[in-house]
């Protein structure tokens, strides 16, 4: 038998080499080949079934910190009513509850009517303990944390100026801009966000965030941001400001954005799973604009919250005004936008006065959270949509959907 001469020198050296790339590779980066990566997500080069793993697997592209559950889950009561399905015109063809969830591409659907489960459906192998990626509807969970701030004092008022919180962004172009217009989206900033431009502003954070970097890597995108109009004047969707908002509560509360999520939000109301929060760095800053990954109950769990006016076993969570100030349109320059504190206002005279009062949390690639108060409506939709953007983001009205379960429930 032949001998085999090792140089352990060389090996040795090798072993290093080895492991400083191993040191050097995050260990959340997607190496399981079965999902996709950040980029072909936000470029919808997702087919259907890797699109689903994608979505459900964020926790492997990005580090996260845990909002934690209190382990003593409030149960949504079922309904003695439970909807069986229903039929409505959308584009002037006819719809039922299989066409819709189909065309759309829905892995759960929930809907909820006087704090009670009417209908409950998963899809493409989702189960309810599928952990599903927010996208945007991360926005409304930080405005209510927001709102919280306020409450406990910790934040003194919208109309303190950000750079009182954030002194990182002095001599830059947020100068002279508010909480409330980061939460109306009004600073009056110049910023692109398309997705699937490589480089747009919104691409740019993303690049930022991929690199995973440092902690608060947010700052080195917004800071060279320049003034397209007056503050307060004019509306432009920024995902980047929302998480400046997510570095105000950082630095208003002394606590982690998760954390604080799990004390006033996850715990009180009973959610039955931890989830995790996305980071923009290792054991870094939660991505206050996106990233809430958490199981289908909790987000409609949220729903309710919020239609309940963020009240929890008669306690308030936000201002006595808060609610019904962030629901509402604003009034920009010469313009109404039916955009109120990182949730989006359904507009009558647009999808019909069925939504009157109507308001949502919304997500990119179908996440949405529609709530109506005067029906006691809360529906979570959860997709896994093909584009980000586009005629394929809403193939099937979403509007016309709930108008239709609004009908069938009355």
């Amino acid at each position: 038998m032949r001998r085999l001469r090792i140089n352990l020198s060389s090996a040795a050296s090798v072993l290093v080499f080895v492991s400083l790339i191993c040191l050097q590779a995050p260990s959340f980066a997607a190496q399981d080949q079965s999902i996709g990566s950040m980029r072909d997500t936000w470029s919808g080069k997702l087919f259907p079934d890797k699109a689903v793993r994608t979505h459900s697997s964020f926790d492997k592209l990005f580090p996260t910190r845990m909002i934690k559950a209190s382990g003593k889950v409030k149960p949504i009561p079922k309904s003695d009513k439970p909807l069986q399905d229903i039929f409505f015109k959308s584009g002037d063809k006819p719809w039922d509850m299989v066409d819709y969830v189909t065309a759309n591409q829905i892995v759960a659907l929930i809907i909820l009517k006087d704090g009670k489960m009417v209908f409950e459906h998963y899809d493409r192998g989702t189960t309810d303990k599928t952990h599903w990626a927010s996208m945007s509807v991360a926005k409304s969970f930080t405005a209510a944390l927001v709102g919280a701030a306020l409450k406990d004092g910790a934040i003194k008022s919208l109309d303190d100026m950000v750079v009182t919180y954030l002194p990182e962004l002095k001599g830059s172009a947020y100068e002279g801009v508010s909480l409330r217009h980061l939460l109306t989206m009004s600073s009056g900033l110049k910023w692109d966000e398309t997705y699937v431009d490589p480089k747009s502003d919104r691409s740019r954070l993303l690049d930022l965030h991929v690199a995973q970097n440092k902690p608060g890597s947010v700052f080195e995108v917004m800071k060279t941001l320049t003034r397209a109009a007056p503050p307060g004047t004019v509306f432009k969707y920024n995902t980047g400001e929302t998480i400046l908002l997510g570095e105000v509560l950082r630095a208003a509360t002394k606590k982690n954005l998760a954390d604080y999520c799990s004390e006033k939000i996850w715990k009180p109301l009973g959610m039955e799973a931890d989830a995790p929060w996305t980071l923009d760095s290792p054991n870094g800053h939660e991505l206050a604009g996106t990233g809430v990954n958490a199981v289908p109950r909790d987000f409609a769990r949220f729903g309710q919250f919020l239609l309940d006016g963020c009240v929890v076993d008669g306690k308030k969570l936000v201002p006595d005004w808060w609610m019904a100030d962030a629901t509402s349109p604003k009034e920009l320059g010469n313009m109404t936008m039916f955009y109120g504190y990182q949730l989006w206002v359904v507009n009558p005279e647009i999808h019909g006065t069925v939504h009157t009062g109507a308001y949502e949390a919304r997500g990119t690639f179908g996440q949405k959270i529609y709530i109506h108060p005067k029906e006691k409506l809360v529906v979570l939709i959860l997709s896994a949509r093909s584009k980000p953007e586009g005629p394929h983001r809403n193939p099937v009205s979403d509007y016309d959907f709930c108008g239709a379960v609004i009908e069938a429930l009355r």
